[in-house]
């Protein structure tokens, strides 16, 4: 097996220290290492981070490969400092069935750029209507954990009830898509000033915000676990605050994107801002920010939405929902939160690695970097500068919302179960 010593990282953004790799696991951390045979990394006080696990990954496959593959999302996984990834489940056919999450599973094994979990739709064919079969994918060789019909909202109360009650037999969790449709019927970007004034149909606050006090509620009757996909409102930071103060179990993810950028983005009807939920205020912006900083927002998941050029590149109201994430999404969170001195680079590791990695009951990610735990490491360089320029993602989709934006750090190596995926930023 090989060796790898990683030599001067700063651990976490702390002290300078030297990491030792013997074939998949770490075999020691300290000072002065030296191994005869390892291969070298002079990380020269770069920061060294976990591998980063992404808790809401659209990877297309199968059906919409003209947007994303197995393969390409996941290299460009590995290019954004990703070990793992979770799997959507809005594919042609939907992954509603043992059958289909096991190909899905199976394609993550043999892309080799990151360990891919797929994600179930809790109802047959994302209808809403019919649970779908909940036990079998988890008992399936997938091993599926996290249940979302993302993309639209399990929005009848029932369902959501009884899927709720399901998954509690097995430690599963439902990701909701907090989104009342008729509240949101031809709604174009978020409801407000510049909605008015634009003239687009607004997607108000309140339709996330009614959908997660009831599904916190419902959580709390039933004693099961419940996940907020992409929060993006001050109301909706309010009432997970209010459940978790209650002992309700649950968990809430924030984008990079609803980090940063604001619906005042919208006035250009460049359709790379159209996303779903759409981008918010500033006012929103901020207290996202607070949020997840505080703990009341979980994790930080990159929605990563590729959609091909044909989607994006047209008038504003027919352009696809969506952008893509994995490989700027540690660069948005560096500069909203450790530049801003909200986080640090501990707390990015929390919110980017253990905690999603605890929230998808995935073992094997997001584990302190010590002796003697698996080698699924990320080298940043913090200090780095650039312009973002989608034309060498790895991605095979370009519908980045930051394209010549300047944005910092970058990721230098990528080290899955000790194999490196990337070396001085590029692939391996």
């Amino acid at each position: 097996m090989s060796k790898t010593l990683i030599r001067g990282a700063k651990v976490l953004g702390g002290e300078v220290q030297d990491v030792l790799i013997d074939g998949e696991t770490i075999v020691e951390v300290g000072t002065g290492l030296s191994a005869e045979g390892a291969e070298v990394v002079e990380a020269d006080g770069k920061v060294l981070l976990p591998g980063l696990v992404d808790l809401h990954t659209h990877l297309r496959e199968p059906g919409r490969e003209d947007s994303e593959t197995v393969l390409t999302g996941t290299r460009a996984a590995a290019s954004g400092g990703y070990t793992a990834v979770f799997a959507m489940a809005n594919t042609f056919p939907v992954a509603d069935t043992a059958g289909v999450v096991e190909q899905v599973y199976r394609l993550g094994k043999e892309s080799g750029y990151c360990d891919v979990q797929p994600i179930g739709a809790v109802t047959v064919g994302l209808e809403g209507k019919k649970l779908a079969e909940l036990g079998a994918m988890h008992d399936s060789a997938a091993g599926v954990k996290v249940f979302s019909d993302d993309g639209k909202c399990v929005d009848d109360a029932v369902i959501m009830r009884r899927a709720l009650e399901y998954v509690k037999a097995f430690g599963g969790v439902v990701a909701q898509h907090a989104q009342e449709p008729r509240l949101t019927e031809g709604a174009q970007m978020n409801e407000g000033v510049v909605s008015a004034e634009l003239g687009l149909g607004g997607w108000p606050a309140v339709a996330e915000e009614s959908i997660i006090a009831r599904d916190v509620l419902l959580a709390e009757h039933v004693g099961s676990r419940v996940h907020i996909c992409h929060l993006s409102t001050a109301g909706s930071v309010e009432i997970v605050r209010w459940a978790k103060s209650r002992g309700i179990d649950v968990t809430a993810e924030v984008t990079p994107h609803h980090l940063l950028l604001t619906d005042e983005l919208v006035r250009s009807y460049n359709p790379v801002y159209k996303v779903n939920p759409p981008l918010r205020t500033e006012k929103d912006v901020l207290a996202l920010r607070e949020a997840l900083a505080d703990g009341t927002i979980d994790i930080v998941a990159t929605d990563h939405a590729p959609h091909p050029h044909e989607d994006k590149d047209c008038e504003w109201a027919a352009a696809a929902m969506g952008m893509v994430g994995l490989e700027t999404a540690l660069s948005v969170v560096q500069q909203t939160m450790v530049e801003t001195g909200l986080l640090d680079w501990a707390g990015v590791a929390e919110r980017m690695s253990a905690k999603p990695a605890a929230i998808g009951r995935l073992e094997g990610h997001g584990r302190p970097i010590a002796a003697g735990e698996p080698a699924n490491l990320t080298l940043v360089d913090a200090a780095y500068r650039g312009q973002v320029d989608p034309a060498g993602f790895a991605s095979r989709s370009r519908n980045t919302p930051y394209e010549g934006r300047e944005l910092p750090g970058r990721v230098t190596h990528t080290f899955l179960r000790g194999r490196a995926t990337v070396v001085d930023g590029k692939l391996a």
